[in-house]
């Protein structure tokens, strides 16, 4: 449990935006995503490419997890940004359009041939029909430790792009993608990442959908403004009451003459042993969010 990082806010940043970059060096997400792909012109790319590696190396990010997201290997840019991105050792590299377990495998390699240092981990976008029909086949490769798979992020965007769904209130076109993902996640010991909402100025609607997914079990969610970041926050961390009956679960189960029970009696609550070890974990979350600060 010691080992639990919060990644209740990832932030996008264009790589080709050099005051973004340095901007990021002063918010409160959790996670910050330096953006080759998506967010960078095919003019700018060589830019973004080189800005970002940089800036990665120069550090100054704090305690915010910092991750590449590259350009997909089919792309004129992608080998590329790849090599770039293992040599500047970021805490993670961010792969598009994975569609197969063999997709991760040859980005780990051509990372660890390109110098990667062992911390750098990959995240994988979950975008594309194909990933989703094979989630539990591309997430069992976290199994691993050579796949260096660490999260999955869903991109949402390009999911109703492509499977011509509609983004809705309320995700219903979403939400058995979204199951699938967090189950094969779970599975494997991987962590997930909600996508982004694209309506930043609408906060009520942003709050919704960061519980929603809170709910659904995912451990953050991808943000596209600044705005975002403190509801986020919020919505994604225990909340007060929450950590104090977490932890009297723990020292109740902890009491010697509890130690071989499986349920107990607490606040007149029924609470199985399997809740003492989802309350260490909300414990050990909160206090690592505390760190944070």
């Amino acid at each position: 449990m010691s080992s639990l990082r919060p990644r209740r806010s990832v932030l996008y940043m264009p790589g080709s935006n050099a005051r973004a970059l340095e901007k990021a060096k002063t918010l409160a997400a959790d996670a910050l995503i330096l953006d080759l792909e998506d967010a960078v012109a095919p003019d700018a790319k060589e830019i973004a490419r080189e800005q970002v590696a940089g800036a990665v190396k120069a550090g100054g990010f704090g305690r915010r997890e910092v991750v590449i997201r590259v350009n997909g290997s089919s792309t004129p840019w992608g080998e590329a940004d790849l090599i770039a991105a293992a040599k500047a050792g970021p805490d993670a590299v961010l792969i598009p359009k994975v569609s197969t377990p063999g997709d991760i495998m040859l980005a780990a390699k051509a990372m660890r041939d390109a110098g990667a240092p062992d911390h750098t981990r990959i995240w994988i976008m979950m975008e594309t029909p194909v990933a989703l029909l094979n989630a539990d086949s591309i997430v069992r490769t976290a199994m691993d430790p050579a796949s260096r798979l660490a999260a999955l992020v869903m991109g949402t965007n390009d999911i109703a792009k492509e499977t011509r769904a509609r983004l809705t209130p309320g995700r219903p076109s979403m939400l058995a993608y979204l199951s699938l993902c967090v189950a094969a996640a779970r599975a494997y010991g991987a962590e997930i990442i909600d996508g982004v909402y694209n309506d930043f100025s609408n906060e009520a609607g942003f709050r919704a959908e960061c519980e929603q997914g809170r709910d659904f079990g995912m451990d953050g969610k991808t943000l596209i403004h600044p705005n975002q970041i403190a509801v986020c926050n919020e919505v994604f961390a225990p909340a007060e009451a929450e950590i104090a009956f977490a932890r009297k679960i723990i020292e109740v189960f902890d009491l010697p003459e509890n130690s071989v029970k499986g349920a107990l009696q607490i606040d007149g609550k029924m609470v199985e042993r399997l809740h003492a070890d989802m309350a260490r974990r909300t414990v050990a979350i909160a206090e690592a969010i505390a760190a944070t600060a």
